[in-house]
């Protein structure tokens, strides 16, 4: 159903996301991706390397690895799928949140809901320059 792929959002040599290998219908489940979780206060030390950017918050208190592809999912403020936390089964449930075209890009708003237009930190650092 999905692959990774170059994406052509930025011209960075581990620039990749995910692709839809067929149409996938809104609503429609396009990965289950388990976590691992770790307590919030561990965060500081992934911090101080590049994973600090895939990490996704986890509840109040803990913070989470998103496996499979999960971490590979690329942002969009406006995105054409949304993920929910599914705590009893420890993974992140991504879906379509609109029709997804073959070979389209499948984008998800990092900041946790599909229409939260707040910058994220890397538009954040590209305002301040």
């Amino acid at each position: 159903m999905i692959e990774v792929r170059t994406s052509t959002l930025e011209n960075d040599e581990l620039n990749r996301g995910v692709f839809a290998k067929r149409d996938i219908a809104k609503n429609e489940l396009i990965h289950q991706a388990p976590v691992i979780p770790y307590p919030n206060e561990e965060h500081v030390h992934i911090e101080k390397t590049r994973l600090a950017d895939y990490a996704f918050e986890y509840g109040e208190n803990h913070t989470a690895f998103v496996l499979g592809y999960g971490m590979m999912f690329n942002h969009s403020y406006e995105p054409n799928a949304d993920y929910v936390i599914n705590f009893d089964n420890h993974s992140f449930d991504f879906y379509a949140y609109k029709d997804i075209k073959a070979d389209e890009e499948v984008y998800i708003n990092y900041n946790g809901f599909v229409d939260e237009q707040d910058l994220l930190w890397f538009d954040q650092e590209e305002d301040d320059q």
